[in-house]
C-alpha cells in the first residue's frame, strides 16, 4: 500500500476529541474547540499613543503658540470638562483624549513654563490618537476553532477578556513495546540487551503533538503476556505498539492482538523505513504497530501518528508539508518503496541543501537526532544528480508555538 492511501485510511474514521474548558495559564498549546470573541473593545476609547499635550489641531495649525495647560491625564485618568480654544492638557500614553480635542503634539515639540506651553511643531487631527476599537472590537471573532494556541493567541485572548478558554481534550495515547530483548535505561544489561528508545521518543512526539502518552510497559515475545498488557489500552483514544510487526516467528503482535478482538485493516506498506506498518481497531479503540527499529518507528510516528493526532484534535495539518530543496550529493535510482532519508539542510547563499547520510540503517538512532529533515524519494525515482531539487519533510517540535 502507497503511503498517502494508508495515511488517508487512519484518518479516514477518527474521532474528534470532546472540549474541555481550561484556564488561560494552562491554554499554551491546546487546539481551541470553539471561536473565541472579543467581549471588549480595544481601547475602549480614543487614547494618546505618545507623551505630550492633547490639543485641538486648528489651534496649532500654524506654530509657536502659546497654550493655556488647564490639566493632566495620566495613563487609566481622564480630564473633566471640554478643553476650549487656546486650551490644552498635559497628557501620557495611553490615557483617555479628554472632550474637545483631536491631536497630541509630543512633548519633544514643545517647551513648557508654568502653565504655559508653546507649541512648536503643528499636529493634524488624529495625529498619535489611537481611536476606540483601533485593535478589534466587542464581538469581533479573532481566534478560531482548530487553532493550537501560540503565546501570541494567548495573550490576544487575555486582551479580549477570556479567563477561560474551550479546548480539545488531549488525546490519551497508550504505548505497548515488546520483545524479550528490551531494557529499559539504566536496567543491568544482558550480553544481547538492547535499551528501549522507542517508547520515550513516541512519548515526547506524542506531547509535541497535542497528545497524552500512556505507557503501558515492555511485554515480552509471548502471545498471552502481549494480549493481557494490550488490555491496558482499553479506554485510551489510541494504542501504538513497537516492535513484533514484522514476519518472523517472533513477530507476535498481530495474532495476539487478534486473540483479544483486533481487526485488521491493513498491514504493510511500500516504505523504507517502516514497512511492517499495521493498522486496524482494538473494539473502539484505534491501533497502530510500528516496526520494533528505533528509527522506523519515530519516522511512522511522524508520518502518521502526528497527522492521526492533529486529526483527533481537529486542526488543519493531518498531511506532513513537503517542501523542496536543492540536493547535496548523488543518489541511486530508488525501488519500489517510498523512501525517507535521514539529512541535514544547510544553506548556499539563497539556496538551501539538503545531504543525505551516506548510512541509512534503520537501527541507526543518532542519524535520526541529527537529522533536520528527511528527504522523500517516490517509489522507482530515478538516479539523481547533486543540485537537482528534491522533496522534504521536516523534522520540527510539533505543535509547541511562540
Amino acid at each position: 500500500m502507497p503511503v498517502a492511501d494508508a495515511r488517508a485510511r487512519i484518518l479516514a474514521d477518527l474521532p474528534t476529541m470532546a472540549s474541555e474548558q481550561v484556564a488561560l495559564t494552562e491554554a499554551h498549546g491546546r487546539v481551541l474547540a470553539a471561536d473565541v470573541d472579543a467581549r471588549v473593545t480595544q481601547p475602549p476609547l480614543a487614547v494618546s499613543a505618545m507623551d505630550g499635550y492633547a490639543v485641538r489641531a486648528e489651534d496649532v495649525a500654524n506654530v509657536p503658540v502659546d497654550l493655556k495647560i488647564v490639566g493632566a491625564v495620566p495613563a487609566g485618568g481622564r480630564h473633566d470638562g471640554v478643553v476650549g480654544p487656546g486650551e490644552t492638557v498635559r497628557i501620557f500614553t495611553g490615557a483617555a483624549l479628554p472632550d474637545g480635542v483631536d491631536a497630541i503634539v509630543i512633548q519633544e515639540d514643545t517647551d513648557r513654563d508654568g502653565d504655559t506651553v508653546t507649541i512648536k511643531e503643528s499636529s493634524a487631527a488624529g495625529r498619535y490618537v489611537r481611536k476606540a476599537g483601533l485593535d478589534f472590537e466587542t464581538g469581533d471573532v479573532l481566534l478560531t476553532a482548530g487553532t493550537v494556541l501560540s503565546a501570541r493567541d494567548i495573550g490576544l485572548a487575555a486582551a479580549m477578556n477570556h479567563p477561560w478558554l474551550q479546548v480539545r481534550r488531549r488525546p490519551r495515547v497508550a504505548l505497548l513495546a515488546t520483545g524479550d530483548e528490551i531494557s529499559l535505561p539504566g536496567e543491568a544489561l544482558g550480553p544481547t540487551s538492547i535499551v528501549s528508545s522507542n517508547t520515550f521518543a513516541l512519548e515526547g512526539l506524542i506531547r509535541a503533538a497535542g497528545g497524552e502518552p500512556v505507557t503501558l510497559g515492555i511485554a515480552p515475545d509471548d502471545k498471552a503476556a502481549i494480549s493481557a498488557m494490550a488490555e491496558g489500552a482499553r479506554g485510551a483514544d489510541m494504542l501504538v505498539t513497537t516492535g513484533g510487526a514484522s514476519v518472523g516467528e517472533h513477530d507476535l503482535v498481530k495474532d495476539a492482538l487478534a486473540d483479544i478482538g483486533l481487526e485488521l485493516d491493513f498491514w504493510q506498506i511500500a516504505m523504507r523505513p517502516g514497512k511492517p506498518l499495521m493498522f486496524g481497531r482494538l473494539g473502539d479503540v484505534p491501533m497502530l504497530g510500528f516496526p520494533g527499529n528505533p528509527v522506523s518507528s519515530t519516522v511512522c510516528g511522524v508520518l502518521f501518528l502526528k497527522p492521526a493526532l492533529a486529526k483527533m484534535l481537529g486542526t488543519d495539518e493531518t498531511e506532513p508539508v513537503f517542501e523542496t530543496a536543492t540536493l547535496g550529493v548523488d543518489l541511486g535510482e530508488n525501488d519500489r518503496r517510498e523512501d525517507y532519508l535521514r539529512a541535514t539542510l544547510t544553506r548556499d547563499g539563497d539556496t538551501l541543501v539538503a545531504a543525505p547520510f551516506p548510512k541509512q540503517d534503520s537501527s541507526m538512532f543518532s542519524r535520526l537526532a541529527a537529522a533536520d529533515c528527511l528527504i522523500v524519494r517516490p517509489p522507482h525515482a530515478p538516479a539523481a544528480k547533486a543540485g537537482d531539487p528534491v522533496a522534504f519533510v521536516r523534522l520540527g517540535d510539533g505543535m509547541l508555538r511562540i
